[in-house]
């Protein structure tokens, strides 16, 4: 019998690991803007920062998932750990000196993207090694659970460090990371492929993941889907959502209150995940999601209560939690082990290449057409991509076994433990560490 994952060590430092990480990111994710605001006054050149941090990890996304394939993935970990450390210190202590030039804020942000693009394959690699099949639907779920808190926490956190000195918030964050060091330096399981990848920049290597996504037609109909049409038309819904309840920048609260209410909703699927099994009915749900956005489209384009809206929002975003953990959960199950990292990779590529325009094609919509018809195209959209996961065969057929290829078998192993000392495991460390890549709305 499998141990139970509130037993398994090695799981619980993954997720403590990945609890310090995130919660620090996210105090330096609203932090680093504020103080680019602060010290330039310019707002463009504080959007720069997360224009430059999103670029930077698009950009190594790929590469990062052959690294992860490559080197035993703990001591990759570790030395992400490493690096982040450094670039948070750097960062910590011009800030506390009030010293700390646009220079040296772009590096820290692009840093850390980049470790991070290293950083995730190399977690779920592992997390694959740690965490038994039939508990990996349960395992996904307790990690975005965890998550999804530390988004709701971590800026309200980070806004009041910043309000009582500017270099608090990244001194947390150092904080954190020193903490998520320690316990990915404590794991005992290892994960290395027995064969190696090949050059990190090579072309078969970096479409070595998507390759193997599109020789599984469920994997490649859900992530082109549900994934790629999904977030963008979820993202341009959220954002109009946004921009009406708002009343165009009038005031704030309405909007505020639907974003909220789209974090809750997060928050619920990853709790409600683990009670239903959803690497089990990953396909039930992703349909179920799709039909339910296409209704609240059709609704938010003839409701004016903020109310309302927030909890349709809501109701999106908990099945789409749920739906997504399934069929991550399903990815790390059928991938092989020797190219989940690659494979991981290029899921969460695919899933977030399109997320920047899905805001802006919602307020070009908006500008335009008004917001009825914008939330009508918007459903037009949404009903489409319902369509194609109700009725496609590739999607109703569900998952199949890994196509084969004749390389070795994967190496994951477990240590023994030292007679004098114990070591351990995982999870999201840097400077802008994301959560879990999972395809679906609003899955980032």
């Amino acid at each position: 019998m499998a141990t139970p994952l509130r037993s398994n060590r090695d799981f619980r430092l993954l997720w403590l690991s990945g609890l310090f990480a995130v919660l620090g990111s996210q105090m330096s994710a609203l932090a680093l803007p504020l103080l680019v605001l602060k010290m330039t006054g310019s707002a463009v050149q504080a959007g720069a920062v997360g224009t430059v941090s999103v670029c930077a990890l698009l950009v190594t996304m790929l590469p990062g998932g052959v690294m992860a394939d490559r080197v035993e993935r703990r001591r990759l970990m570790r030395l992400c750990d490493a690096g982040s450390l450094a670039a948070v210190t750097a960062l910590t202590i011009a800030v506390w000196y009030g010293h700390a030039p646009m220079v040296l804020v772009l590096l820290v942000a692009t840093s850390g993207a980049v470790l991070s693009s290293v950083y995730g394959p190399a977690a779920f690699g592992l997390m694959r090694a740690v965490v038994p099949p039939d508990q990996m639907g349960t395992a996904t779920a307790r990690l975005q659970a965890r998550t999804s808190t530390v988004k709701m926490v971590g800026p309200l956190v980070g806004g009041g460090l910043f309000g009582i000195h500017e270099a608090l918030p990244f001194a947390a964050q150092f904080l954190g990371l020193l903490l998520s060091t320690v316990c990915v330096a404590l794991v005992r399981t290892r994960s290395e492929a027995r064969s190696r990848a090949g050059s990190v920049f090579s072309r078969r290597e970096l479409t070595a993941g998507l390759a193997f996504l599109w020789q599984l037609p469920y994997l490649r109909t859900v992530l082109l889907v549900f994934g790629l049409g999904m977030n963008f038309a979820f993202g341009a819904l959220t954002f109009t959502a946004l921009a009406v309840f708002s009343e165009n920048g009038a005031s704030g609260l309405g909007g505020g209150f639907v974003l909220t209410c789209v974090s809750a909703g997060s928050l619920a699927g990853a709790l409600i995940a683990p009670r239903i099994a959803p690497d089990r009915h990953a396909r039930a749900l992703i349909v179920a999601t799709c039909w339910a956005c296409v209704l609240t489209a059709a609704a938010l384009a003839w409701l004016s209560s903020a109310l309302l809206a927030g909890l349709l929002c809501a109701i999106c975003m908990c099945l789409s939690t749920v739906a997504s953990i399934g069929f991550l959960s399903t990815l790390l199950i059928v991938t092989p082990e020797d190219r989940i990292g690659r494979v991981q990779s290029a899921a969460g590529f695919l899933s977030s290449m399109v997320q920047p325009f899905g805001p802006l094609a919602g307020g070009a919509l908006l500008t335009l057409l008004g917001s009825r018809i914008a939330f009508s195209a918007i459903g037009c959209v949404l009903a489409v991509s319902a369509a194609v996961v109700t009725l496609a065969p590739s999607v109703r057929a569900g998952a199949a076994t890994a196509p084969p290829t004749g390389e070795p078998e994967p190496k994951a192993a477990q240590e023994p433990e030292p007679k004098s000392a114990q070591e351990p495991e995982p999870e999201p460390a840097g400077t802008s560490r994301p959560a879990p890549d999972s395809a679906g709305p609003g899955a980032h």
